[in-house]
């Protein structure tokens, strides 16, 4: 990621007009009783989970794919968001649809991820099974920019309003063809560029919105053992930005009786639209089909029914 130093005072604290952008969520009406909220990533889009949501949608199952708060709105607006604002649109997403489905299970990518374990946690016993896709607690890929570690002495600072991280090739994806389309936009992209951010994203990264990542982890951190849903993590062993440590860390502490732990290896970290996308579907339709299924015994053991 290359830094870019914005000093546009007259954006930064202004009122928050409407979103420039229609809200592109989406639903899809499901025909097995069953529902998945699917929860994109920080600076994404639900159009990086349409993939999933088209194939587990063919399975039988309802989706919900909320756009997460201020997602879609000029950058100075998303970049005054908290992470408990977009705790509060999956939490809402879930309220709208809860005791309508026989099951609802909940997946997201990378912050997703986390926002769908903070629901399993508040909503224990209600969320039948929750997937983590390239999970982000640390960025430690191996294109993950060398000075992330000088950020901490940043987010105390006013300077986390004025810096923002530009995304570099390969934006997450090893497919040549993706990544392309992606460049073409992400290259020609500045702070006040708004087309095609429906589609691709943001282009940059707000520190501020680091920041409130840093704090969702030491929020979910605390919370993490007292998760007993099941749990499934898929992440990429290349994974540019976060490594399979942010799944194993997630795997030793929660305390669900089932668990798995599953490494691809021709993607990078945007698996929901990369080389394995299909491989992602299985894995989770696969997961969630089994949860019907399972029972535990008076041991704590998993018996299949």
């Amino acid at each position: 990621m290359s830094v870019k130093f914005s000093a546009n005072l007259k954006n930064l604290f202004k009122p928050h007009p409407k979103a420039d952008l229609p809200d592109n969520g989406f639903e899809l009406p499901g025909q097995n009783g069953e529902a998945i909220i699917l929860i994109h990533g920080m600076t994404g889009t639900p159009h990086e989970m349409r993939f999933l949501a088209n194939y587990l949608n063919r399975q039988g199952y309802a989706i919900y794919c909320p756009r997460l708060a201020n997602h879609g709105a000029p950058i100075h607006i998303l970049q005054m968001s908290k992470w408990q604002d977009f705790y509060q649109t999956v939490r809402q997403s879930y309220l709208q649809i809860r005791g309508q489905y026989k099951q609802i299970y909940a997946g997201g990518l990378s912050l997703g991820a986390l926002l769908a374990l903070l629901l399993a946690d508040e909503f224990s016993g209600e969320i039948a099974g929750v997937s983590c896709l390239s999970p982000t607690l640390f960025y430690d890929g191996w294109n993950s920019p060398w000075y992330r570690f000088f950020l901490p002495l940043a987010y105390k600072t006013p300077l986390k309003y004025f810096f923002y991280f530009k995304e570099e090739p390969p934006y997450g994806i090893k497919n040549e063809a993706v990544r392309r389309r992606i460049h073409e936009f992400y290259s020609k992209a500045d702070l006040d560029n708004m087309e095609q951010v429906h589609q691709y994203g943001y282009p940059f990264f707000p520190l501020t919105l680091l920041y409130q990542l840093e704090k969702l982890v030491k929020h979910l951190s605390g919370r993490l053992q007292r998760i007993s849903t099941p749990v499934q993590l898929i992440q990429a062993q290349e994974d540019d930005m976060t490594s399979v440590r942010n799944s194993q860390y997630i795997y030793n502490r929660v305390k669900s009786p089932r668990k798995e732990l599953v490494l691809l290896h021709n993607s990078y970290h945007i698996i929901t639209a990369d080389q394995e996308r299909n491989t992602v579907a299985m894995h989770m339709q696969r997961f969630f089909s089994e949860q019907l299924r399972v029972s535990v015994n008076p041991t704590g053991q998993p018996n299949l029914a």
